[in-house]
């Protein structure tokens, strides 16, 4: 199938790019926009089932009036002494007069005595962000303006005051993100053109990759905005910067695997036609096998309870699919136009080369395999024993400088209140049928919830437009978004504050916490779901792919395990090593993406290449040393290019950006230097014919005989 795919593309080759191109306009100039599907809320990616969505519906129910988010304006004294009744008088006319000077979307101005800290070193106005969704640009410019009206009113009065919330915090590192991902944008094309640059010492092949991922990137945005339109899903923000990244690994992975076998055809004398049509029928089945592990990887997400997942794997599948598609028609199509000349101005795709380092790791695996096979394993399981002390981290604001105005006025909010005051937990009382909660029910409750475990502070609490709901906001002694909170919040709070409910009534946790608490639990459901079903797809591909058993098993444990060293890894590192209270919860999931996923590209690229050798007529431990020095350098690129990719990432001053950097950097290093290179090859030379059992695909096929001319038959 593919050789007649090869040469159907190489003697339509314009016919081939001329319809791509038309296509690809097509689909850009007709496609909707990505940020027309696209969500931002973290909490509508639950499902209604979590306790944390029924409470906010609920709070958006029973007050409407409630602002889509609040800017806290932290006030205290320059020299540091606590406040004066003076300073909370000019804490009130501060109040007023910010409210009196109309900034669009800003509502309420509350403070008062309540708003004060217990030990008055700081003051509190409570400042509501009203606009139709929590990203709007307009909030952050609702909080620029206040920042300017806030100076000229306190000055001369000895008193400092400083805007902290989540809407802040993006004011102030919005910047350092952009920084950031211009830098890293920057630095992943440099890398690429300049890694291509000194693989094939040619910079038409090191500008393929960048020019024609460019181009499936528009192509795949369209379609995924129109599969979203059609379907009605949401995405998230983070998608583009995924699919991106998803998009420059598995396509420069998937040329690199044509131009190395194409330029190994150059080299035995192939013409440059024959060169490719043989490139795309040995590398074909490699490249539609790895797209389809890694698009079945990404349906799996289909199954999470998480709607950040379920609705991130169907749009990742459609880029791979796309980049599959650009792999077989487009890419063979231009190169064999090119022929030589891609790899122009260089002569050496003209000298077979010499002994080689892989020519020598390949040897050493074919005569020690047992020895190679016992080391590389060893070292993955000690990495993955770090996923014992494996601890998710939530906090993102403690990622990001700490010399902006939002940290500090933080850091003085929590330093007067309880550690929960930036986020407080939103508890709600209801009668669920409408009857009017009664003035005794409502006390009772709220001084039980004053007494709940772990809570420091509790707000008076307010009634809404339904008499049937009042909230009590609770302030944690822990900093909400830490693993104590969350697990306070999941494990003793809500049994307490539900067993605390007066009869007739049941009450519903809700807010930043309760969120991340549902967030957690759904997160764990979801990896105890997707990663045995993943396996198990994978396994079945690479059985359909080799014909065998055997061989898919050890390939699935090879990656699995190389999924918990890399976990592991990171934990040593930035909880070991740097003291960090935990890894970003998003960690496993972006793992699983990257390392699952993408990293059994060079699984199936090495054991096909084995699989090769061995049809050659070599023994296991002859095809083992042969395979590595053939699929090796090719292995050894990709992976290069694609960790590299992602070590850039580290170059961005922001904690998270940097975890996530390193993990799969280091992740796609063991996928390819530790397991393809060295695990899966020695163990393959070690079970012998056996792995390939029961289809025996290891044999050599029968030659093809051509059914004898008319003429002879009659004879």
């Amino acid at each position: 199938m593919f050789e007649r795919l090869g040469r159907f593309v190489v003697r339509r080759a314009w016919w081939v790019i001329a319809g791509w191109l038309l296509a690809a306009l097509a689909i850009i100039f007709t496609a909707p926009s990505l940020g027309d599907i696209t969500s931002a809320d973290q909490e509508s990616f639950l499902p209604r089932s979590y306790e944390s969505v029924q409470a906010t519906e609920l709070g958006q129910k029973a007050f409407p009036q409630a602002a889509t988010a609040t800017a806290i304006i932290v006030v205290k004294r320059a020299d540091g002494q606590p406040l004066t009744p003076a300073d909370q008088a000019k804490v009130g006319q501060l109040a007023q007069s910010l409210k009196a000077e109309n900034i669009p979307h800003t509502s309420g101005y509350l403070t008062g005595p309540q708003a004060v800290a217990p030990d008055r070193s700081v003051q509190v106005i409570n400042v509501g962000l009203d606009a139709p969704a929590p990203d709007d640009p307009a909030l952050l410019d609702a909080v620029r303006d206040l920042r300017a009206a806030i100076g000229p009113e306190l000055q001369g009065s000895g008193l400092t005051a400083g805007v902290a919330g989540d809407v802040a915090s993006f004011v102030d590192n919005e910047e350092t993100f952009n920084d950031a991902f211009s830098v890293v944008g920057i630095a992943t094309i440099i890398l690429i053109i300049g890694l291509i640059l000194i693989i094939f010492r040619s910079p038409i092949a090191a500008l393929l990759p960048i020019v024609v991922i460019s181009v499936v990137m528009s192509v795949t945005t369209g379609l995924v905005a129109a599969a979203g339109k059609a379907f009605d899903l949401n995405v998230s923000q983070d998608l583009q910067t995924i699919l991106l990244i998803v998009l420059f690994g598995i396509g420069t992975d998937y040329i690199l695997f044509l131009l190395f076998r194409y330029r190994e055809r150059l080299r035995a004398g192939d013409d440059k036609r024959t060169a490719m049509v043989v490139s795309v029928q040995r590398v074909g089945e490699v490249i539609t096998s790895a797209a389809g592990v890694v698009i079945v990887a990404f349906l799996v997400l289909l199954l999470a309870s998480l709607g950040f997942f379920g609705s991130l794997g169907p749009a990742l599948a459609i880029g791979v699919g796309v980049m599959l598609v650009t792999s077989l028609t487009l890419i063979p199509a231009v190169v064999s136009l090119l022929g030589r000349y891609v790899f122009w101005p260089s002569k050496a795709w003209q000298r077979p080369p010499k002994a080689t380092i892989s020519h020598r790791l390949g040897t050493v695996i074919g005569r020690r395999p047992a020895l190679v096979a016992a080391a590389s394993g060893a070292l993955l399981v000690a990495l993955a024993a770090g996923v014992l002390g494996y601890k998710a981290d939530y906090d993102f604001s403690a990622g990001f400088p700490q010399d902006t105005e939002s940290a500090r006025a933080a850091q003085d909010l929590q330093s007067g209140f309880a550690a929960g005051a930036l986020a407080p937990t939103e508890v709600y009382l209801t009668t669920g049928n409408g009857t009017p909660l009664t003035d005794q029910q409502v006390t009772d409750f709220a001084a039980a919830a004053a007494n709940a475990p772990g809570v420091g502070q509790a707000q008076p609490p307010e009634r809404g437009s339904d008499p049937s709901v009042v909230r009590i906001s609770l302030l944690l002694n822990e900093n909400p978004v830490s693993n104590e909170a969350i697990t306070l919040v999941r494990d003793d709070l809500r049994d307490a504050l539900h067993a605390a409910a007066p009869p007739g009534t049941r009450a519903l946790v809700g807010g930043t916490t309760a969120i991340f608490a549902d967030i957690n639990s759904a997160n764990n459901r979801d990896l105890s779901v997707i990663l045995p079903v993943a396996a198990g797809l994978i396994a079945l591909i690479l059985a359909l792919l080799l014909r065998s058993l055997v061989a898919p098993i050890y390939l699935v444990i090879a990656v699995l395990l190389n999924f918990a060293a890399t976990l592991g890894a990171t934990v040593y590192v930035f909880q070991g090593l740097q003291d960090q209270p935990g890894v970003t919860f998003q960690l496993p999931i972006i793992l699983y993406l990257f390392v699952v996923a993408i990293g059994t590209d060079y699984n199936i690229l090495m054991i096909a290449r084995l699989r090769e050798e061995a049809r050659e007529g070599n023994e296991p431990h002859q095809a083992a040393a042969i395979g590595v020095e053939h699929a090796g350098p090719t292995v050894a690129a990709a992976g290069l290019i694609l960790a590299g990719t992602f070590a850039v990432l580290m170059l961005a001053p922001i904690s998270f950006l940097q975890q996530m950097g390193f993990a799969v950097a280091i992740g796609i290093v063991l996928s390819a230097f530790v397991m393809s290179m060295f695990f899966v090859p020695a163990l393959t030379a070690l079970i012998g014919h056996k792995a390939w059992w029961p289809g025996h695909g290891d044999e050599r096929p029968a030659p093809h005989t051509p059914p004898a001319p008319a003429s002879v038959t009659q004879a």
